[in-house]
């Protein structure tokens, strides 16, 4: 069985719902930075780096990198509908999910952790660097929005890994409002994902105030 490590309302939400897409069952260990109590001594020993989500697949090889993981799932299953089958339609699928990764994923980074970035204990530098990367953040979906968009989802008439990681990441640091003021189509498919039968259940647990 996979054991995947994460937790509620963070990235491992994508990963879950692609195992099952993928009809593969997973463990899931809670770990985070920000859960004392969680199994983070755990998680600190197959991903030193301590970041969610982190996949140990059954013969003990460690994932890590969510879009890689999903990569790793959708070639490995192709039956899941995770990567289109076709060549230019996958090489766009493949550039949508590392846009994602690079541009967005990793700006969420430097909001929720400026101090990772500034040497000292300057906190009107932290507040400025945070407040710099949300902008680039948000202006990284609009430019998702245009070069992307599909309907009725992401991946065409079904969700794919695209929408899987879109929907995940940009519930983190106002993208969303963003996306609903500056690109409502991009916003009204997320929500597609969201309600998506096969999904609903998986999004409802990690983010209940939204479901509700």
């Amino acid at each position: 069985m996979w054991t995947l490590y994460g937790s509620a309302g963070s990235g491992s939400a994508a990963v879950e719902m692609a195992l099952a897409r993928c009809g593969q069952r997973c463990r899931v260990r809670r770990a985070s930075t920000w859960e004392p109590d969680s199994a983070q001594d755990e998680l600190q020993r197959v991903n030193p780096l301590g970041q969610i989500p982190t996949l140990v697949a059954p013969d003990g090889s460690v994932l890590t990198e969510s879009a890689a993981i999903l990569i790793h799932l959708g070639l490995s299953y192709p039956d899941s509908g995770l990567l289109p089958t076709q060549p230019a339609a996958r090489a766009q699928a493949l550039r949508a999910l590392v846009f994602i990764a690079t541009n967005c994923y990793a700006a969420i980074g430097v909001v929720d952790y400026p101090e990772r970035w500034c040497s000292g204990d300057d906190k009107a530098l932290h507040e400025r660097v945070r407040s710099g990367a949300r902008a680039r953040l948000h202006h990284c979906w609009s430019l998702f929005a245009d070069q992307f968009s599909s309907e009725p989802y992401l991946g065409g008439p079904a969700p794919n890994a695209v929408d899987l990681l879109a929907a995940v990441v940009s519930h983190w640091s106002g993208a969303r409002a963003h996306l609903q003021r500056a690109r409502p189509a991009l916003h009204e498919t997320l929500l597609r994902v969201e309600a998506h039968v096969d999904l609903a259940p998986i999004f409802a647990r990690h983010w209940p105030a939204a479901a509700g």
